[in-house]
């Protein structure tokens, strides 16, 4: 049982650094985007911007929400498993949007 117990321990703690390393990569590309070499040049750029800065928002809520149901193991069902993989192909999904409008201004130049 103790075996198991540590196991479990050392997964959480491994998932904690990978949520805490994707959250620093999403505000080294938040600073990115707000720097002035990023500014949006075309309407289809402003758009996009909204939208990535809105992803960023709801980035935020579910990396504080994942980050203190782990820390307090209060949920380790099903359920928190999916939030964590839902939360993993949100910050992919997000720097791959990010890529795209970086793409987009710097087509313009």
């Amino acid at each position: 049982m103790s075996h198991v117990v540590e196991n479990s321990t050392y997964e959480v703690q491994e998932l904690l650094v990978r949520l805490e390393r994707n959250n620093r990569v999403i505000q080294r590309l938040s600073k990115k985007l707000c720097s002035y070499t990023c500014e949006p040049n075309n309407p289809s750029c402003f758009e996009k911007l909204y939208e990535i800065k809105n992803k960023f928002k709801v980035f935020a809520k579910h990396q504080k929400e994942i980050m203190e149901v782990l820390k307090s193991r209060n949920d380790e069902s099903r359920e928190l498993d999916v939030k964590i993989e839902l939360h993993l192909k949100r910050f992919k999904q997000l720097e791959r949007d990010i890529a795209g409008y970086l793409l987009d201004t710097q087509k313009h130049y």
